[in-house]
């Protein structure tokens, strides 16, 4: 009788936390999708720490799964979706097919999906190997191996994934899983 009390008031306890939390940051567990925009022009441009939009995303360097050296500079000129996910997140493995459908309409157009694993907190190379060949990606996937990455891009819900523009400004963030007509739409609005 004492356990089933004890574990009744954990239980109640964790739920009050939840409350709590989606009352105080809802887009961190909510798994809405977010958008923000804001029009970004040459004077609006923030030099900040922050990732907020109108900021130019800061640049890094990862291996791809097939192990070359890739920065996210390498695609300036282009519109970009920089997309943070995992092999085990269930809003991840729905949306990764919008993301391929959207790379083979796309990829000659100017646009990139830049994928970032968060690699540290996944289940190693080989899994993720086969995740890209059971879903049948061509996209180039970047391994953050250390979870820097993930940091300073605040992915701490994932899927999360950063507007770029040809500029290498970030235009809009978005926390949750995305869809193909989301994706087209969100891109279609960088001018």
């Amino acid at each position: 009788m004492k356990r089933s009390k004890l574990f009744l008031m954990i239980v109640i306890v964790l739920i009050a936390i939840i409350i709590v939390i989606n009352i105080l940051k809802p887009s961190i567990s909510s798994g809405e999708k977010k958008v923000k925009d804001l029009p970004v022009s040459e004077s609006s441009i923030k030099k900040t720490n922050t990732l907020d939009q109108g900021v130019e995303a800061p640049d890094f360097e990862l291996f791809t799964l097939d192990n070359k050296k890739t920065k996210l500079s390498d695609y300036r000129g282009q519109k970009i979706i920089l997309n943070f996910w995992a092999t085990w997140c269930p809003p991840c493995k729905a949306e990764m097919p919008h993301m391929e459908e959207f790379h083979k309409k796309n990829k000659d157009k100017n646009i990139s999906i830049v994928s970032v694993n968060l690699t540290s907190i996944d289940k190693g190379k080989s899994k993720i190997t086969s995740f890209v060949k059971d879903y049948g990606l061509t996209f180039p996937i970047m391994l953050d191996e250390s979870g820097k990455i993930g940091l300073e891009y605040q992915a701490f819900a994932i899927p999360t994934s950063y507007i770029i523009d040809e500029k290498g400004i970030i235009t809009q963030k978005i926390v949750g899983p995305m869809d193909e007509e989301m994706m087209e739409k969100l891109i279609g609005n960088l001018k």
